[in-house]
C-alpha cells in the first residue's frame, strides 16, 4: 500500500487514434508520433520506464527491461476535452457530451450576459485564441466590449485587455457567465483569457477556468473523506471547481508547476498530489507546434529524473494524459486518442498491462494503492503491479 501517490497529467499527450476517432474527425491522429517525427524528442527517463513499449507505439526503440508498469487506456466518455478527460481519470464517466456551439452562442445567452455585465460582446464564434485578439483586440480596447469566442470544445471564452478590464473584473464576468451557462447551455468550462501590450497583443499567464461542479463524487472526494490529503497543482482546482481538494496551488505553466510538484514532494503528507501540466496542450498542441511540443516533453523528462531520485519507498508515481492534441493534425482542436500510463515506485512490479478500457481505471487503482474502499467506476490494476 502506498502512502503517497503523485498523479501527473501531461495535458494532451495522446499516443494514437482510438477506434472511434473517425467519428470525431480525428482519423490518423497521434500526438506522440508527431513529436517523435520532429527528430527533437529525447525522453530518456520515460523511455526507460516503458513509454515506447506501450501497445500501439510503433515508432522509436523499445526499452529492453522497462522500470515501470505501463499500459494504454481508451476513453469511455463521449468527448475529448480537458474536463471530460480529468473527470474520467477521477472516476466520473460522462456518457453525455458537454454542449458545443459551432455557430456561436444563442442570442438569449449573449443578451443575458451583456445585460449582467453592462458590456457588449464582440465575435461570438469559434476562433483561435491568438487570432481572436489579433482580429478583435483593437475594437475591444477602443470600445470596452468583451471578446467572447468558443472552439470545438465545450468552452465559453472571454478575452479582455488587462488595462481595459482588470483581471479580477474579468474573473467576475466569468462567474456571471458560469451562472448563465447551465442546463442545455452548460459548457464544460468558462475561461478567462486576459491579454496585454500593444497590437499584436500577447496573452498573459493569468488565465483562469471556471468549470462545472462534478455531478457525483470523484476519487478526490473519496480520498478527502478518509482524512487524507488531496493536493491539486495547476489547473486541477479549476477542473474540479475546487471539489475534493484539501490544498492547492493554482499557478499555471509547466515550469512553475513542476517546481511546485517538487516542493510538495519534499513535504510530509498522506494521500494524492494531482498535477496538470498544461503547456503541452495550450502552448504547443493547439498552436500546432510539434517541435515546441517535443522540447516541452524533453524539459519534463529532464525534471522527471530528479523527481524519481527523490521518491520515497512508499511513494507511487503515475504519469498519464487526458486526451490528444496532435500538432500535425488538421485544425487546432483536441484529438480522440488513447492515453499512456506509466506507474513507478519501489512497490511497483514493472510489466506490460496492455490495453484497458476507461481512464477511470486510474481512479480505481489510486484508491486501491491508498487502501481506500469506494464505489467508483473503472477496473483497478493495482493487484497486477504490486507484490
Amino acid at each position: 500500500m502506498a502512502k503517497r501517490v503523485f498523479l501527473i497529467v501531461l495535458d494532451s499527450f495522446g499516443i494514437g487514434e482510438m477506434p472511434d476517432a473517425e467519428k470525431f474527425g480525428d482519423k490518423g491522429a497521434n500526438t506522440f508520433r508527431s513529436c517523435y517525427n520532429t527528430g527533437k524528442l529525447s525522453v530518456k527517463n520515460m523511455w526507460q520506464m516503458g513509454l515506447f513499449n506501450i501497445d500501439g507505439v510503433e515508432h522509436g526503440e523499445k526499452y529492453k527491461s522497462p522500470k515501470a508498469a505501463y499500459l494504454r487506456l481508451s476513453e469511455r466518455s463521449i468527448g475529448k476535452d480537458t474536463t471530460t478527460g480529468h473527470w474520467e481519470i477521477a472516476g466520473l464517466v460522462s456518457e453525455k457530451p458537454f454542449p458545443t456551439f459551432p455557430d456561436g452562442f444563442p442570442d438569449e445567452v449573449i443578451k443575458k450576459f451583456e445585460q449582467a455585465t453592462g458590456r457588449k460582446v464582440l465575435c461570438n464564434k469559434p476562433y483561435s485564441g491568438t487570432k481572436v485578439i489579433a482580429d478583435y483586440g483593437r475594437e475591444h480596447v477602443e470600445t470596452g466590449a468583451l471578446i467572447v469566442y468558443t472552439s470545438a470544445d465545450s468552452v465559453f471564452q472571454i478575452a479582455a485587455h488587462e488595462d481595459v478590464v482588470p483581471v479580477e473584473e474579468l474573473y467576475r464576468y466569468c462567474e456571471i457567465a458560469r451562472e448563465i451557462l447551465v442546463g442545455d447551455y452548460g459548457v464544460g468550462r468558462v475561461i478567462a483569457r486576459p491579454f496585454e501590450g500593444e497590437h499584436p497583443y500577447t496573452r498573459t499567464p493569468r488565465r483562469h477556468d471556471f468549470s462545472l461542479v462534478p455531478p457525483k463524487k470523484t476519487m478526490l472526494d473519496h480520498i478527502k473523506e478518509t482524512g487524507m490529503d488531496v493536493i491539486g497543482v495547476g489547473k486541477i482546482y479549476d477542473i474540479f471547481a475546487g471539489k475534493g481538494l484539501t490544498d492547492q496551488d493554482r499557478t499555471i505553466g509547466n515550469k512553475a508547476d513542476m517546481e511546485i510538484a517538487s516542493r510538495f514532494q519534499k513535504q510530509d503528507f498522506t494521500g494524492l498530489c494531482f498535477i496538470n501540466l498544461v503547456d503541452f496542450d495550450m502552448s504547443y498542441g493547439h498552436r500546432r507546434d510539434p517541435e515546441g511540443y517535443a522540447n516541452a516533453l524533453n524539459e519534463f523528462d529532464e525534471w522527471l529524473g530528479g523527481f524519481l531520485d527523490e521518491m520515497r519507498p512508499d511513494d507511487v508515481l503515475i504519469i498519464t494524459a487526458d486526451h490528444g492534441c496532435d500538432p500535425c493534425h488538421t485544425g487546432t482542436d483536441h484529438t480522440r486518442e488513447y492515453i499512456p500510463v506509466l506507474v513507478f515506485g519501489d512497490s511497483i512490479e514493472p510489466r506490460n498491462l496492455g490495453t484497458m478500457d476507461g481512464f477511470d481505471c486510474i481512479a480505481a487503482t489510486v484508491l486501491d494503492l491508498l487502501g481506500i474502499k469506494a464505489d467508483v467506476s473503472g477496473t483497478s490494476f493495482a493487484k497486477s503491479i504490486t507484490s
